[in-house]
């Protein structure tokens, strides 16, 4: 059940004004710039090659736009919703690839697409919220600050968690403000998606280095988890933030803290499972025994959902620049940095199958619509493949 059903509430207060110095690091960045050097990256692992233990063809191809924002798909049912950075959003059949509906919101695009199925909401680089109905905007929101997380749309309203750690509910059809809840923000906050997802009644949220269970009437928290500390003495190396996509099962959502840690919440109780160190900068998936991730250095790690412990690792993808794992029957799909999506055994991270692309690097944590594995590259494709 995503909450109960509830009345509009009147605004709750204001967000701070206040906008949070934003650095990009990511776990296959070099620091150049922001440092004033780069870092060389070791070279990727050469690809082996693959029979199809698991066979997969592609059955569709379609277009959006070059992508080079964290852009989170959405799947509602058949339709799969994506976004490019020249603000279009499109809803697309997820069995022909075939437009439902496309428009564009009129200005770049910094974080989506989030949906209920029938309000999609976006974010641009104007700092606006932009809700849609029907590839109709309905609405659109002025935020206080930035935001790199798709908005979570639920129970009749939009909630948009902004990089000044502030969570902003809006009503979904009318968009009015409904309330703000603000956290004490930091100096630098990462340029990619956060967490935001629904369990029960509670809206969870990653608020720094911890799960937060809020209400979602009115932004009040119920319970906060930590996943992660901050740690040694400058701002870089004090960074604590958690990354999306998380893996949730029953009341259980397991989170990677950027590049510190894993762990796993009771989100009904607000209970801290288990944590357990972690080198990642991308978001994890799992199945009710493991929870897989990948490492910054492009190791494949299975951790049990019990308690934690290592279940096993793969080494055949290092330095690939993985994306988010994605559980697909008992494969787990990844993407990389060339294009490539790469299914791994559950059971042992073994290569089950390799899908080609258009090249470029892939822009999301691939989905699963129906049976059709979903997957977009930064050039702008959009790939549909049937595994067996």
């Amino acid at each position: 059940m995503i909450f109960k059903s509830f009345k509009p509430l009147a605004q709750a207060g204001k967000a701070p004004a206040a906008i949070v110095l934003v650095a990009i690091l990511s776990g296959c960045s070099t620091f150049s710039g922001f440092f004033g050097s780069s870092v060389k990256k070791p070279q990727p692992a050469e690809l082996q090659p693959v029979v199809a233990l698991v066979p997969a063809k592609q059955v569709w191809t379609a277009r959006i736009g070059e992508v080079s924002f964290p852009l989170q798909l959405n799947v509602s049912g058949d339709t799969v919703l994506a976004a490019s950075t020249n603000g279009t959003v499109v809803a697309l059949d997820a069995r022909s690839g075939r437009d439902f509906w496309r428009t564009n919101v009129g200005a770049p695009i910094a974080a989506g697409v989030g949906s209920d199925g029938k309000v999609a909401a976006v974010v641009t680089r104007a700092n606006e919220v932009v809700a849609l109905s029907g590839g109709k905007e309905i609405w659109r929101q002025k935020l206080a600050a930035q935001a790199f997380t798709a908005p979570f749309v639920a129970g009749g309203r939009v909630f948009v968690l902004a990089a000044d750690r502030s969570v902003n509910a809006f009503d979904g059809q009318t968009g009015r403000k409904l309330w703000s809840q603000q956290r004490p923000s930091e100096p630098l906050v990462l340029r990619q998606s956060g967490v935001m997802l629904a369990v029960g009644d509670t809206l969870v949220v990653g608020l720094a280095g911890r799960l937060s269970g809020l209400n979602p009437l009115n932004g009040s928290i119920r319970w906060e988890a930590p996943i992660a500390s901050p740690r040694g003495i400058n701002d870089v190396e004090r960074l604590v933030d958690l990354v999306g996509t998380v893996s949730r099962t029953g009341n259980t959502v397991c989170a990677r803290a950027f590049q510190a840690s894993v762990g796993c919440v009771d989100a009904q109780r607000g209970a801290l499972l288990w944590t357990k160190p972690a080198n990642g900068a991308q978001g994890i998936d799992g199945d009710d025994n493991l929870v897989f991730g990948t490492e910054a250095d492009g190791k494949v790690l299975a951790w049990r959902r019990s308690d934690g412990e290592s279940a096993w690792s793969s080494d055949s993808l290092r330095y690939r620049s993985l994306s988010a794992p994605l559980v697909v029957g008992r494969s787990v799909a990844i993407g990389d940095s060339a294009g490539f999506v790469h299914l791994l055994s559950r059971a042992d991270g073994s290569l089950l199958n390799r899908l080609v692309t258009d090249g470029s690097p892939v822009a999301a944590s691939p989905v699963l619509a129906g049976n059709i594995l979903i997957a977009v590259t930064r050039s702008g494709a959009v790939f549909g493949f049937a595994p067996e």
